[in-house]
């Protein structure tokens, strides 16, 4: 599990494994049709999406396959969504992937810019990979807004599990010449 960032933390962020518990909570991200209005996916109940996505995440920690970080707002100690890094398979490459999500109350504050640049100074501190991917739907500008803050630009466009994606990309010599410490 060398991808998780169990026990960072940013100036408004902790992160750790997500847990069972926080399942409650993070049924209302799959309740709300706000949160899926940019991705094709099978039609289910939020109930099994929830489950289906957190039985996802518990597998990618049991085989190395990275996974999200719950992100704990300091201030009040909510859960207000998940980060982390992804090993991913696009266009047959192998790749290692900043994945986001957060709870719509917790959109446009930041919050998302800031756990992502975590998780890429994370990335490339260890060396775990010369670049990393974001994976985004052609039309979420949100997501895209925060790649690009995070250094990234457009790679490619290709289709992924059925959606028309970008794949924004940053190399570790363009996060060097950010000439972050």
């Amino acid at each position: 599990m060398k991808y998780l960032l169990e026990n960072q933390e940013t100036e408004r962020i902790l992160f750790r494994k997500i847990k069972r518990s926080d399942y409650t909570d993070w049924l209302e991200f799959h309740k709300n049709p706000i949160t899926s209005q940019y991705w094709i996916s099978e039609l289910k109940s939020p109930e099994v999406a929830c489950k289906n996505w957190y039985t996802k995440q518990f597998h990618r920690y049991e085989n190395n396959l990275g996974g999200m970080n719950a992100l704990i707002e300091k201030q009040t100690g909510k859960l207000i969504g998940h980060c982390g890094l992804l090993v991913q398979t696009v266009d047959d490459i192998t790749e290692l992937e900043i994945g986001y999500s957060l709870l719509p109350e917790f959109w446009s504050k930041g919050f998302a810019t800031e756990a992502a640049k975590k998780c890429r100074d994370f990335s490339f501190r260890n060396n775990f990979s010369d670049s990393l991917i974001s994976i985004i739907s052609l039309t979420n500008k949100p997501s895209e807004k925060v790649a690009i803050k995070n250094g990234m630009s457009i790679d490619k466009v290709t289709e992924y599990n059925k959606n028309n994606v970008n794949i924004f990309r940053i190399y570790t010599s363009e996060w060097n010449a950010l000439n972050l410490p």
